[in-house]
């Protein structure tokens, strides 16, 4: 066990912190296929489990994905295949 003035003093003069960041990217897919809001939620949920993806929005009215994600971790083809793994079908959106 440490005595208490070694634990002290490193509190006391701070310690060194740094953030790391990823650069995010939004891709938006044009879905088809789906036709409830529970679709919505499928889709939603596939797609948010790969990894670097941060935010997942599907607009039903529009048929619209929105992903916010880390490309380095995760490429559109993969957004595309979760998707796919979802039962829909999703192309990268042209509008």
């Amino acid at each position: 066990m440490l005595p208490p003035h070694e634990v002290a003093r490193p509190i006391r003069e701070g310690f060194e912190m740094t953030t790391t960041t990823s650069p995010t990217t939004r891709t938006v897919l044009r879905a088809e296929g789906f036709s409830c809001p529970s679709c919505v939620s499928r889709i939603e949920k596939q797609v948010g489990r790969l990894p670097g993806v941060d935010d997942v929005k599907v607009r039903f009215a529009s048929a619209r994905v929105e992903v916010d994600h880390d490309p380095a971790v995760t490429s559109v083809d993969d957004l595309v295949a979760a998707v796919a793994q979802a039962g829909y079908t999703a192309r990268p959106a042209s509008f």
